[in-house]
């Protein structure tokens, strides 16, 4: 099967890195401290465009890579906040690390692992359950893999199908998961500049977790959309998080409009880097279906995997 060139850029914007959060919304409450950013996405209109073709891609892993945040770290703290940037900044590996790399370096944020060694971090966004995670698990058992869930307090509490999505939180827990934190909303981030509503969005949702016995929420936050900025990096340092962002990516989160499963492994073999924090979403039927498949062939080709709490 001849399949179109797919260009080795990863331009992941704010619309690649949206959760599918239709079920979500359904559990928000609006605050007039917190506008909700609307994360739906356009649907791709050719099964082969599985991401957005650019001109040029530059080599920024080495210079992202150059210093990589300590595996402990103590948080910056400030008595004036004032001279931080709040402009809102959307992931992109073509841009961000460019950039951005000296804040992600300042406040522990994280695209990549030590990119001198064939590793792959894997990890999954969960902001609701679509019938998918336990697929996923069982892959990740056969092959020995262990990962990062990241998700939202209204995964914590929600269901699927009359079953409840706790039961898989502690499904991850047991086999050896990391569960990350993705916020309460699945808002952006960088628009809620106060500091006691911004850590609630971090703080209610990892004590929602800590809250159940057997459960205990990791330090590693991914901010919803891939959004940040200068003063939301520097409030989640604070809480004494890891900021975790990806550094591999593509158009999975439309349960609706799904990649074809070939072509999507095929982008993703094709855009996988040593050290890369990989992303990928649990709602994907694409997703289950390659999983077992896409892992096989990175093991092939002498990758291994690693969890968020071997970066250092």
């Amino acid at each position: 099967m001849q399949f179109k060139k797919i260009t080795l850029i990863l331009i992941l914007t704010l619309a690649l890195s949206g959760c599918a959060n239709d079920r979500q919304n359904s559990n928000h409450t609006n605050s007039s401290n917190i506008n909700q950013k609307n994360s739906s996405t356009k649907p791709v209109s050719d099964k082969n465009d599985i991401n957005k073709n650019t001109n040029s891609k530059p080599n920024l892993e080495s210079n992202y890579n150059s210093k990589i945040p300590s595996k402990t770290f103590s948080p910056i703290i400030l008595d004036n906040i004032s001279g931080l940037q709040r402009k809102t900044i959307n992931w992109s590996w073509a841009y961000s690390p460019r950039d951005s790399s000296k804040l992600l370096l300042k406040y522990n944020g994280y695209a990549f692992g030590k990119t001198s060694k064939k590793i792959i971090y894997l990890t999954f966004d969960e902001g609701y359950e679509n019938g998918y995670t336990a697929s996923i698990l069982d892959t990740l058992k056969v092959n020995n893999v262990k990962a990062a869930f990241f998700v939202t307090q209204p995964y914590v509490t929600g269901s699927f199908n009359g079953i409840k999505d706790i039961d898989l939180v502690k499904r991850m827990m047991n086999e050896g998961h990391i569960i990350g934190n993705h916020s309460v909303h699945h808002l952006s981030m960088p628009s809620i500049t106060n500091e006691t509503t911004f850590d609630s969005e971090v703080t209610d949702n990892e004590n929602t977790v800590n809250n159940i016995s057997g459960l205990k929420m990791s330090k590693f936050f991914r901010p919803p959309m891939g959004d940040f900025s200068e003063l939301s990096l520097y409030y989640t340092q604070k809480l004494g998080y890891k900021s975790i962002f990806f550094a591999l990516a593509y158009k999975d989160y439309d349960p609706k409009n799904q990649p074809n499963p070939e072509i999507a492994k095929a982008f993703l073999l094709k855009d996988t880097k040593p050290g890369m924090i990989c992303l990928l979403h649990a709602v994907s039927k694409t997703n289950a279906e390659i999983l077992d498949s896409i892992i096989k062939e990175w093991k092939s080709r002498g990758y291994e995997f690693r969890t968020l709490n071997d970066l250092h």
